[in-house]
């Protein structure tokens, strides 16, 4: 069985130049919309242009690509979970899925928002997160039971249900799936790989 070497890409950048114009539409919509205001806690291009992360594969299909993207947008910016909530939540399935751009880009936002160092320690290393905040707290648990079992008991529904509410639970339950397909992309296209056991 054939291996490449950890980290190298399957599917190189592609160029802005070279984009049709659905690539072009999608493009602008991640490189030019909402991602891009703001503080720019990390670069969602190379220095050519090119589309870095999970984001250059959503190239290749571009109403998949597109839809994928306004759901990742949605998520940021039109859930009902607080900043501190969200990256929280993101920083778990990407500490399950031991993705290296999630993690990196998400300890930048998730430090803008105001997580603490032992707080993002805890959550790399699955020990108990150091939360005051009964709803960050639900947050941390609701998230590690779904990526560790990929379903809930209805003791930790009744919790969620009861704490968050079902709003934010079905969005937490979305956010989970949402970024394990951009780890999943980081695998297959990107050359990203888990860290060894042990």
């Amino acid at each position: 069985m054939s291996r490449r070497p950890p980290g190298k890409p399957r599917l190189p950048g592609l160029p802005p130049d070279r984009l049709t114009g659905e690539q072009r539409a999608v493009y602008d919509a991640i490189a030019k919309g909402r991602r891009a205001e703001g503080p720019q806690l990390f670069p969602l291009t190379e220095e050519d242009g090119r589309l870095r992360g999970p984001f250059n594969a959503m190239l290749l299909s571009p109403p998949v690509g597109g839809a994928l993207q306004a759901l990742g947008s949605a998520l940021r910016y039109e859930s009902d979970l607080t900043a501190r909530e969200r990256e929280l939540a993101i920083l778990v399935v990407a500490a399950h899925w031991g993705s290296a751009f999630e993690w990196e880009a998400h300890v930048a936002v998730g430090r803008h928002v105001g997580l603490t160092d032992a707080e993002i320690e805890a959550i790399r290393t699955g020990e108990p997160v150091p939360l005051d905040d009964e709803r960050e707290a639900a947050v941390v648990a609701w998230v590690r039971e779904l990526t560790s079992r990929w379903d809930v008991d209805d003791e930790a529904y009744a919790r969620a249900e009861a704490v968050l509410g079902l709003r934010r639970a079905y969005e937490l339950s979305v956010l989970v799936g949402y970024y394990s397909t951009l780890a999943l992309q980081l695998r297959v296209f990107a050359g990203e790989r888990p860290p060894a056991a042990g």
